[in-house]
This record gives structure tokens, C-alpha cells and sequence, in this order.
């Protein structure tokens, strides 16, 4: 099992909420339970409390991001050891599905958040031990804000989707045209 891939769990939580379009996709256990489902580990019973604490855990991993993504190292670094520390995780060998033995993380949770904010904080801990904190990002394109982990072989990733790069790359060839024609004086 490649535990950095427990960190795209950390990206899932923070981008539960929408802030360029004002929307939280983090409202009720239904949503919790939408959300935890891949983990398959965490227990099935949540409760508004999980909403309300996966809330918090969301809020303090996009500084991780954010924080990373403007060069605060140090910033990041202590805001993901609070979150290690205070959701703790323990390997467990498991095997299913007929593959063979291998890793996973498992939290020594309550609930249904301790245990996701758990695995989403080692997660991202073993991501950027291995790849380093560059590859945390928050979205360039305006207004999105949603963060994304990039694994780009040169480090270039600046948006979370295709949709996002798109958009921005339309926005340049306007703002570029717009400086020309108004440089000849000529109106669009």
C-alpha cells in the first residue's frame, strides 16, 4: 500500500468546501458518510458531531495548504504535527480484495472523523516526507480555491483540474487581447 495515497484523503476533506461558489459540501452525516466511504475502516455510525469536527479538521488542514503553497514551511509543518498529534494512527497489515498482505493506517478513533482526520494527516505527513511540502497547492484560478497535491514530474502544477486550467488559460488570451487591442486603439 502506498501510504502517500491516504493524502488525496486530506485533499477530499479540504475541498468539501466550495469557496468561490459559497457552497459546503460538508452539511449533514449523510455527507460524512459520502465522504468517508473509500476508507472503508472508519466506522459506519456518524453523527452531526463528525460534521462539526470534520469541519474544524478541514479548516486546520487547507492552512497546511495554504501556508505551504505561500512558502510558510514552518507554518505548515506545525499545523499538520497538531493534527498528528492529536489524531494518532497505527499501522495494521490487512489483506482483502486477494491481494496480498500489505499496510494500512488505521486511527485509534471514537468516530467516524477522528478516524478520517487520522488517516488524512498521516496521509499528508508521508506525502511530503516523500515528495516534499512543494506539492501542496492551492488553485490559481480565480476565484476557485480548492488545493491539490502535485505530482507533476517538474513541479508546474498550478490548478486542481483540467477545468480550472482551461478556465485560466481563457482568461490570459483575453486579458492578453484586451491589452493589445487597446494598445491600437481598437475596441472589442
Amino acid at each position: 500500500m502506498d501510504l502517500t495515497s491516504y493524502a488525496e484523503h486530506a485533499v477530499h476533506l479540504v475541498n468539501t468546501e466550495q469557496q468561490a461558489r459559497g457552497a459546503d459540501l460538508l452539511r449533514s452525516p449523510e455527507d460524512v458518510l459520502a465522504l468517508i466511504a473509500p476508507v472503508r475502516r472508519i466506522p459506519p455510525r456518524v453523527t452531526d458531531a463528525d460534521v462539526t469536527r470534520l469541519r474544524s479538521v478541514r479548516t486546520r488542514l487547507r492552512a497546511v495548504f495554504t501556508d505551504a503553497a505561500a512558502g510558510r514551511e514552518a507554518d505548515a509543518v506545525a499545523t499538520l504535527n497538531g493534527l498528528l498529534a492529536e489524531f494518532p494512527v497505527h499501522p495494521r497489515l490487512t489483506g482483502h480484495d486477494a491481494s496480498p498482505w500489505h499496510l494500512h493506517l488505521a486511527g485509534d478513533a471514537v468516530g467516524a472523523a477522528e478516524g478520517f482526520a487520522a488517516i488524512a494527516g498521516m496521509g499528508l505527513a508521508v506525502q511530503v516526507t516523500a515528495h516534499g511540502i512543494d506539492r501542496l497547492g492551492v488553485c490559481q484560478a480565480s476565484p476557485c480555491r480548492n488545493v491539490f497535491l502535485d505530482m507533476s514530474a517538474n513541479r508546474s502544477r498550478r490548478h486542481c483540474s483540467d477545468r480550472c486550467t482551461s478556465r485560466a488559460n481563457v482568461a490570459l488570451h483575453r486579458a492578453r487581447r484586451r491589452a493589445r487591442d487597446s494598445e491600437t486603439g481598437r475596441h472589442t
